[in-house]
């Protein structure tokens, strides 16, 4: 997968690179007892419309991202991030669309410490998922908040390099959409 994808990101594609070579060197990458690093998963949510974005306001690191989480062991990284997705929201799986099987982005970004790990990092791959944001979206224990933002005010909620990086693809896809699609 991650040989497959392409990027026009520079950051990205050394995340591409540094994740090549951590998976190709480490056997247990899915476990996150594996340091200083282990593969996640996650979804980047949209609507239908593509003019929204789901997020969650985490609970442990108090932040707000979009739904992922750790694989367990599960070498399935796609499955990882539907699953994660569907836990997060509090939907049924059914109501979780996936758009394209290929990688929409990956990062690897830095875990602090905390009482139950020490630093680290999190190798994410990261899949473009589809949800009906006319549903309820019940949440979960993991999040204080599941909520729908406006691609206008993402950076009000995450302004990191990666949100911004996805904000920006999915634009391309909505612009690419559109030109196939007149009014």
């Amino acid at each position: 997968m991650l040989r497959r994808h392409r990027t026009r990101f520079m950051d990205e594609a050394a995340y591409i690179r540094r994740a090549s070579t951590f998976v190709e060197q480490h056997e247990d990458i899915f476990y996150r007892e594996l340091w200083p690093a282990h593969v996640t998963g996650s979804a980047w949510v949209v609507s239908p419309d593509r003019e929204s974005v789901l997020m969650l306001h985490h609970r442990k690191l108090d932040q707000w991202f979009q739904p992922g989480g750790h694989a367990d062991g599960d070498n399935d990284v796609l499955r990882v991030a539907l699953r994660e997705t569907s836990e997060e929201t509090g939907l049924d799986p059914a109501h979780v669309r996936l758009i394209d099987e290929a990688v929409f982005d990956v990062d690897i970004h830095t875990i602090l410490a905390s009482h139950e790990a020490p630093r680290h990092e999190h190798i994410d791959i990261r899949f473009l998922v589809e949800i009906d944001d006319s549903l309820p979206l019940p949440g979960s224990d993991e999040a204080h908040e599941v909520l729908w933002v406006d691609f206008h005010d993402i950076s009000r909620f995450n302004n990191n390099r990666s949100t911004y990086r996805m904000v920006e693809k999915t634009r391309e896809l909505r612009r690419a959409w559109e030109a196939h699609h007149p009014v």
